[in-house]
């Protein structure tokens, strides 16, 4: 996939991935890995960046004596998330174009 193509969808599949529930970064890579490439190196400044949009929210608990770090979605990101459906069917209509869909024979 294009690297600008990929990079406008991540934040959308990791705020999809945490509309499910919170969770943690391995696991969001885990969940996202079928349909997008990430790596720990690209997902974690997404995160902050998403973190300081006020996107997610972040806690830590104890998992077999050792602290990791959680993502939660705020109402804020759930927001983000539902706009994003309206950026998709303005992308349909230039995806039908580009490839000669049935909008513009």
């Amino acid at each position: 996939m294009d690297i600008q193509l990929k990079k406008g969808i991540l934040d959308f599949c990791i705020l999809k991935v945490l509309s499910s529930g919170d969770s943690y970064g391995y696991k969001i890579i885990q969940d996202i890995c079928d349909y997008v490439d990430i790596s720990e190196s690209t997902l974690y400044p997404i995160l902050r960046r998403l973190e300081l949009a006020s996107y997610l929210e972040t806690y830590k608990e104890e998992h077999h004596s050792r602290i990791r770090k959680y993502y939660k979605i705020t109402k804020l990101g759930i927001e983000k998330l539902n706009s994003f459906q309206e950026e998709i069917d303005k992308l349909q209509k230039t995806f039908d174009f580009i490839l000669g869909g049935t909008n513009n024979e």
